[in-house]
């Protein structure tokens, strides 16, 4: 089974928003993505819009609208306020009809996503925005920690699939290795136990090209979802290269990775 490849394009509109105009085009850049092989554009909106503005959403929104087999995916929470154009994710995915919506406990005044949702104090909260999305045929993903009893929570709420969060795997790459190995094993563990409930598994943060080959070898990992690495990669690489080496990555981990 093959592992999607999701290009986050936060960090270029954070260089475009550096300046006045629309260089670098966003738009534009998910036209490469995809023609160098990407399988999906994700995008994080948020209230104080310091890198994706509600407008890119529904202009790549209508660039994707004819390409069926390319995926959009939006991130966020779905409890941060309005605030100036910013109508707030329930409304925003409303208008955009993304393939997949992934909710996101992440605050204004984090610098990016670090933690996954804690099921026993949000699902009354979760819920309603859950059915609602899930009414517009929204597939629903939860970003979650590795924590078996949380991933049986995000299946009593009726979410489609979870995205697991990397981000300590990926902090103790390059310099503790029995953890690393401790983490992938928790991450897929949590993975088994999601596909024998019936959820689907993503994975996203600072995964790059030195920790994704060992962590795409998860068992029924289905996506993953690469934005700052990828695009730092590019720089020294170039972006259809820079793609190129993901995807090659991730095709090796998906022959080999149930023979781990």
């Amino acid at each position: 089974m093959s592992i999607a490849l999701s290009v986050n394009l936060n960090k270029i509109a954070l260089i475009r928003n550096s300046r006045e105009g629309n260089y670098p085009d966003l738009i534009e850049h998910a036209k490469a993505c995809i023609s160098h092989g990407a399988n999906g554009i994700t995008v994080h909106p948020r209230p104080d819009q310091r890198h994706v503005r509600p407008g890119d959403v529904l202009q790549l929104a209508e660039l994707l609208k004819p390409l069926p087999e390319i995926e959009f995916n939006v991130e966020g929470n779905p409890f941060a306020a309005q605030r100036g154009d910013y109508p707030g994710l329930t409304s925003l995915a409303e208008a955009a009809l993304p393939d997949q919506c992934t909710l996101v406990p992440d605050t204004d005044h984090q610098l990016t996503s670090d933690h996954g949702f804690d099921l026993t104090k949000t699902a009354d909260k979760l819920l309603p925005v859950i059915e609602k999305l899930k009414s517009l045929k929204i597939r629903v993903s939860l970003f979650m920690d590795p924590i078996p009893e949380q991933i049986e929570l995000a299946k009593q709420l009726g979410a489609d699939r979870i995205e697991l969060y990397t981000g300590p795997y990926a902090a103790a790459w390059n310099n503790d290795p029995d953890t690393v190995e401790n983490l992938y094993q928790q991450h897929r563990r949590a993975a088994l136990l999601a596909s024998e409930l019936g959820l689907g598994v993503n994975a996203g943060h600072d995964l790059n090209l030195g920790n994704l080959p060992m962590f795409s070898t998860i068992p029924g990992l289905k996506e993953v979802s690469i934005g700052h690495a990828l695009i730092v990669d590019a720089i020294t690489l170039g972006l259809a290269e820079t793609v190129k080496a993901y995807k090659a990555i991730l095709e090796v981990a998906a022959t080999t990775r149930d023979g781990r």
